[in-house]
């Protein structure tokens, strides 16, 4: 296997979008703190990309098993299990030993901070595995979306801010919705592109039961309300004020470029342009944020 291939098998460019929500989180918490244990901080960076490439992995893996990845449908060049014939049993074992390094950094930070960070990381774990394995995996029910977003935004957002010393409340929960949203809206073009080879496989995603156009709906709606939920932050306190502007550009930047997926269509022809779309989506509103919470923290956050 080269090192293009296992790149390839665990999506490495995918990450920014768990490392992006980690950066927030950590921006977050140095706002509030003033600082951050540097040690836990980067242990957990660690342990948050393991567990994301893991799960791609295992992702890789069982979709090819499963037949959901082939030849007929499945066009991205970087499938290297369908197009390169690696051997298949090189994916489970790498995910089982990313996994495996993810654990003994858990201890490790469980044994810094509290028993039950053992028990919320096993839970990410135990979802990142069962998203594509199992007797019925998440990935084939409408509830891929909720996950997604749920776990890699909303629970790794709280898991970081609890590592790094901040105590969790409401406000903080409420504080990961945009990121939610977000990673759904990922998951929801991802779903949309690949919705005929997923009924043809047997699957249920939301996209598929929305259908052609309610599944171009549901991306508009997830990512428009993720920006506006960000502004009504911004004009309660929990989000600096400097966030605002940038999110207007946010929002139009958003329109014009769903209007040419609108017009283009989620269909696998066009999965990689449109994956593009949502990716930088994400990592915008990322990079935004983080600016926002810099200068906050720099000029001190005035408010309406």
């Amino acid at each position: 296997m080269t090192t293009r291939q296992f790149l390839n098998i665990v999506e490495m460019r995918t990450k920014v979008i768990s490392m992006g929500t980690f950066a927030c989180a950590s921006l977050y918490a140095v706002n509030i703190q003033d600082s951050v244990p540097i040690v836990p901080w980067v242990i957990m960076g660690f342990a948050t990309l393991f567990v994301d490439m893991g799960t791609t992995g295992f992702n890789t893996f069982f979709d090819y098993y499963r037949g959901t990845d082939n030849l007929t449908y499945t066009k991205e060049k970087e499938k290297v299990l369908v197009h390169e014939q690696v051997n298949p049993l090189s994916a489970l074992l790498i995910s089982l030993a990313l996994f495996a390094l993810a654990a003994v950094l858990g201890l490790v930070l469980a044994s810094m901070t509290s028993w039950y960070l053992l028990l919320v990381g096993g839970m990410c774990m135990l979802v990142g595995f069962f998203y594509t394995a199992g007797p019925l995996p998440i990935s084939r029910t409408p509830f891929g979306e909720l996950f997604a977003g749920g776990f890699l935004g909303s629970v790794l957002f709280l898991i970081t801010l609890f590592v790094l010393g901040v105590p969790l409340g409401a406000k903080e929960v409420a504080a990961t919705v945009p990121f939610l949203l977000l990673i759904g809206m990922i998951l929801s073009v991802n779903n949309g592109c690949d919705r005929i080879g997923d009924t043809a496989n047997g699957r249920k995603t939301l996209s598929i039961l929305l259908g052609k156009r309610g599944s171009v709906g549901l991306v508009a709606t997830e990512g428009l309300a993720a920006y506006l939920v960000s502004a009504v932050f911004v004009f309660v306190g929990m989000y600096p004020v400097y966030f605002l502007p940038l999110l207007v550009f946010l929002a139009i930047r958003f329109l014009v470029q769903f209007r040419r997926v609108r017009r283009e269509g989620m269909d696998e022809a066009h999965k990689a342009q449109h994956m593009g779309f949502a990716s930088s989506t994400f990592i915008s509103f990322s990079l935004s944020f983080v600016i926002a919470f810099l200068l906050s923290r720099v000029f001190g956050s005035p408010v309406f």
